[in-house]
C-alpha cells in the first residue's frame, strides 16, 4: 500500500500546484481535493457494503454472522474516514505547500551528499586507479566522463564474459601489432590481460561513446 500512499501524496501536491497556477483559491482547491478523496473512500465503502450476506454458505451460520459483522465494522470505519477527511479539508493546500518546501529541502541535502560523494571519488578513488584498466573505466563511467574511451568489445572465450576496451577512442591501429608474450598492446584493443583486434567475429570496432 505504501506505493499508493506515495503516489497519492505526489498527485495531491501536483494537483494543488496546478490549481494554484490557474488562480484557484486555496479554499476551493481544498474542497476539490477533499471531494475527490472522500469520494474515493465512499466508493470503497460501497464495494465493502456489497459483501454483506456474501459469506460462503459452506462455512456455517456462525461464520456468516461474523462475516456480516466484519463487513459492517469496515463499512462504518470507511464512512468515518470519509467524514473526517471532508471535515478537515480546510488548510490542506497550505499543508501541501509546507510539504513541498520540506521535499525541496530534502532534495537539496541529497544533492549536497551527491556532490560530496563525487568529490571523494574524483579526488581519492580516481587517482588510485591505473590508466587503461577496467577499474579506471568504471570510475570514469560513474563520473560521467567515459565519453572519450574506446567502445570496442569482445567476448572472453573461456568464460563468455563481455570485455570492453579500456583505452582511449581512436587509439586502434591494425598495423601496430602487439608482441603477445609481454602483453604490450601496441595499437590493438586492451582490457587487463586481453588483447584483440577488430577482425574477430565477436569484436565491435572502436569509436567514442
Amino acid at each position: 500500500m505504501s506505493q499508493y500512499q506515495t503516489a497519492g501524496t505526489n498527485a495531491r501536491l501536483k494537483l494543488f500546484a496546478l490549481l494554484t497556477a490557474q488562480g484557484v483559491p486555496a479554499s476551493e482547491a481544498d474542497d476539490l481535493v477533499a471531494a475527490l478523496e472522500a469520494g474515493a473512500v465512499a466508493g470503497a465503502q460501497s464495494e465493502v457494503a456489497e459483501l454483506d450476506g456474501m459469506a460462503p454458505a459452506s462455512r456455517g451460520s456462525l461464520f456468516a454472522d461474523g462475516w456480516d459483522e466484519g463487513v459492517t465494522a469496515v463499512s462504518e470505519a470507511l464512512v468515518g474516514i470519509a467524514d473526517r477527511d471532508w471535515s478537515l479539508r480546510g488548510g490542506r493546500s497550505a499543508g501541501a505547500a509546507e510539504l513541498a518546501v520540506h521535499l525541496a529541502d530534502v532534495r537539496q541535502h541529497e544533492r549536497a551528499d551527491l556532490a560530496r560523494l563525487e568529490r571523494f571519488v574524483r579526488e581519492t578513488v580516481l587517482p588510485r586507479t591505473h590508466p587503461n584498466t577496467t577499474q579506471r573505466r568504471r570510475v570514469l563511467e560513474a563520473l560521467g566522463e567515459a565519453g572519450g574511451l574506446c567502445t570496442a568489445r569482445t567476448v572472453e572465450m573461456s568464460s563468455g564474459d563481455v570485455i570492453l576496451c579500456t583505452r582511449e577512442a581512436g587509439h586502434y591501429d591494425p598495423d601496430d601489432k602487439p608482441p603477445f608474450k609481454d602483453g604490450k598492446p601496441g595499437g590493438w584493443h586492451k582490457a587487463g590481460s586481453s588483447i584483440w583486434n577488430d577482425s574477430g567475429a565477436a569484436s565491435i570496432p572502436h569509436s567514442a561513446i
